[in-house]
């Protein structure tokens, strides 16, 4: 599986764990930024990258990492075909890709320490998407408002 990582300065140490424990794991890693760390970086500059690979499927899923986990759900819903959440509990990080397909899970560094984001992490690439009838109705359904408001 292909992940894609991106973390403003806020994430980026968060970042730089996970992307060893995900090589370790046997992840196939790609970093999209920040490549750097610098205090005055800007989430949507950072997540975007990540959510346009996550949108064209050079990527299966994603991990965006800032201070909150707010700001880069928010800028990465603004790309389409990204379905990105922030994530504080393990129940909702595989319900999440099991319900309603989640393709990129979003993680507030400075709010919950390196063991639960691990553990959020594993259990978000570990799930898959159940596509049953009732899901995929409403999976439908985010995707046709996506395309008609993208217009």
């Amino acid at each position: 599986m292909k992940i894609g990582i991106a973390a403003d300065h806020a994430g980026f140490d968060h970042k730089r764990n996970l992307i060893r424990q995900l090589a370790e794991a046997g992840y196939d890693v790609h970093d999209y930024g920040a490549l750097d760390y610098d205090p005055t970086d800007d989430y949507p500059d950072i997540v975007v990258p990540l959510a346009q690979a996550i949108a064209s499927k050079a990527i299966d899923r994603g991990i965006a990492v800032c201070g909150s986990g707010v700001g880069v759900s928010i800028a990465a819903n603004k790309i389409p075909g990204v379905r990105a959440a922030l994530i504080t509990d393990t129940y909702s990080a595989h319900q999440g890709v099991e319900h309603d397909d989640m393709n990129l899970l979003c993680i507030g560094g400075r709010v919950i320490g390196p063991m639960l984001i691990w553990e959020l992490v594993r259990t978000f690439l570990r799930a898959n998407y159940e596509g049953s009838e009732r899901f995929e109705r409403r999976l439908q359904k985010v995707i046709a408002l996506e395309k008609r408001l993208d217009k």
